[in-house]
């Protein structure tokens, strides 16, 4: 991890103007490379500086996100499985809200992509779900290019308190109404 994280740096430094775009596009390789947005976005930080880090890690991360969009409607068995899994980990009438999902994307372990299908499911339409990923990855891009180098120094009780205060926060933000279809309140024998 080290050398790739060295081999990044090195890129960017002798891309000179083209870094940016380099950077942009890294976002756009990272799911291949299995790597977590967090390291993306702290690198930016590092590399850029908060401002100019977190203008192109919300670029990046929201392309991603497009791109992820169309994957799984060009390929809607992918999308079965996706929900799927969604059902497995969240459960199955768990329907989160737009401010829910960008606290959620602050937490390093959430996978990036589950929480896009979120959104997926609360849109109606590619604007819409544009609009909505955009605005759920500023917060992400602002605090991890911001506190780049600061977050890997923090000690496990700061980590715990801020892992605590987001999560009051994903339940007081939560939707307070379930929508159960009535075959499934009342199953039926066949």
């Amino acid at each position: 991890m080290e050398f790739l994280e060295q081999y990044i740096m090195t890129v960017i430094e002798w891309g000179g103007i083209l870094a940016p775009l380099l950077f942009i596009c890294f976002h756009l390789i990272r799911p291949l490379l299995f790597l977590p947005v967090v390291f993306i976005c702290i690198s930016g930080g590092v590399l850029f500086g908060p401002i100019l880090g977190t203008i192109y890690s919300i670029i990046g991360i929201t392309l991603s996100s497009i791109i992820f969009y169309r994957l799984i409607h060009i390929m809607p068995r992918q999308l079965q499985r996706f929900l799927k899994l969604k059902q497995k980990c969240l459960g199955k009438y768990t329907e989160l809200s737009a401010a829910q999902i960008a606290m959620l994307r602050l937490i390093p372990f959430i996978h990036f992509h589950l929480l896009s299908l979120c959104l997926v499911e609360i849109t109606s339409n590619m604007k819409d779900y544009t609009k909505l990923s955009f605005l759920s990855n500023i917060p992400l891009a602002l605090i991890y290019t911001s506190i780049g180098g600061w977050i890997s120094n923090l000690s496990p009780v700061s980590v715990t308190g801020m892992l605590l205060i987001i999560l009051i926060m994903i339940y007081l933000l939560r939707r307070k109404e379930i929508r159960i279809k009535w075959e499934d309140f009342f199953q039926m024998s066949t």
